[in-house]
């Protein structure tokens, strides 16, 4: 069995290190890339969302490396999520692919196959191997979102913003060739300590944006346009509303109550959304007044064409931008965005801060 998975940022390194800790011979896809957008786009219904597109780019290239399995976990509610395995499956069988897909899904799948699949994938271990590789996995999920955001941090203060480049590249780069989570938590370690040792400027006053929306356009570089690279080289401290840490910690280590981190967004967005919309559209709502009590100069809202959870929230959030006196942005995102104009945006919108902060100041 060689497995496979869709990339959703950097949970595939804390996947890659459990699975192989597994003993599973592990095809990591290709870093997401305009051809991986492009496959996807050819062979995806045309209104499927973004993320859609790209799992599916994510499966034939990993196919074509050699995988004969995939992984994905399954969802429900108003979110087109949940039907994602369904018709990729059906995509996948036309096009002639003979993979075995492993959902992770209690309730689209039901109990009983949901043990049948999460069996295949311990592989028979020990419950002593298998709780160590959990832990180790759990590590490796809050150490590389960990690091992500020390990179963001780091970039808005560094002299040169290329000495990050070159450090977080070159991680990305020895993912693929690092076996195990023990060596990868090593690598993650390395690199920490490089970027601690990058030279700032401590003069620096940076703008702090928050990024909020449909947790894949945040957490997917590729998606996004890396957007925490082009704001963090504008000078601003970026900081993501949702990571697979804070996912985690909401729907499973918290389980069934959730995160009080979740929760409490959740009371901050009551006045405007008492119920959910299904994806995090209410999660959006609320982290956008939470990031205007922690003194954060603005929010962007990125979310895929058609993403109806989002669209919801957007037109919410005219009315929190108004009431609470905070300057948000809405970016969508499909195959069709240009870079040029995107960022074209960005720098409007920092501007517009900047000039907001100066009359504040005077």
């Amino acid at each position: 069995m060689k497995i496979t998975f869709p990339h959703l940022g950097n949970v595939y390194i804390a996947c890659k290190g459990f699975l192989e800790e597994l003993g599973h011979e592990v095809v990591t896809p290709p870093i997401c890339s305009r051809k991986t957008l492009e496959i996807g786009s050819k062979y995806s219904p045309e209104m499927m969302c973004m993320p859609f597109k790209i799992f599916i780019g994510n499966y034939i290239e990993s196919i074509e490396k050699g995988a004969d399995t995939i992984l994905i976990t399954g969802s429900c509610g108003p979110c087109r999520f949940g039907l994602y395995p369904i018709i990729q499956a059906d995509i996948l069988k036309r096009l002639g692919y003979d993979v075995d897909i492993i959902v992770f899904d209690a309730i689209g799948e039901g109990i009983d196959k949901l043990k049948t699949n999460v069996n295949k994938i311990l592989n028979s271990k020990s419950s002593q191997e298998i709780y160590r590789s959990s832990k180790l996995a759990l590590s490796l999920i809050r150490k590389t979102d960990d690091l992500s955001q020390l990179s963001n941090e780091v970039r808005a203060y560094a002299l040169n913003k290329i000495d990050v480049d070159k450090i977080m590249n070159n991680y990305y780069l020895n993912i693929e060739q690092t076996h195990g989570a023990e060596e990868l938590l090593k690598l993650i370690k390395n690199t920490e300590i490089d970027l601690r040792e990058v030279p700032i400027d401590k003069n620096i006053n940076p703008l702090k944006i928050g990024i909020i929306g449909e947790i894949y356009t945040i957490i997917e570089p590729f998606a996004n346009l890396e957007i925490e690279k082009k704001l963090g080289d504008l000078n601003v401290l970026v900081e993501k509303s949702l990571t697979p840490t804070i996912w985690l910690e909401h729907h499973v280590l918290s389980y069934p109550f959730g995160s009080k981190h979740e929760n409490m967004k959740h009371k901050l967005a009551e006045q405007y959304l008492k119920n959910p919309v299904g994806g995090h559209g209410r999660e959006t709502v609320g982290s956008a007044i939470y990031y205007k009590s922690r003194g954060f100069d603005g929010v962007i809202q990125i979310l895929p064409l058609n993403c109806m959870p989002e669209i919801v929230a957007k037109s919410i959030l005219k009315t929190v931008e108004k009431d609470e006196d905070f300057p948000i942005m809405t970016l969508v995102v499909d195959e069709m965005t240009g870079e040029a104009g995107y960022l074209t945006r960005l720098e409007a919108f920092i501007d517009l801060i900047n000039k907001r902060r100066e009359k504040c100041i005077g």
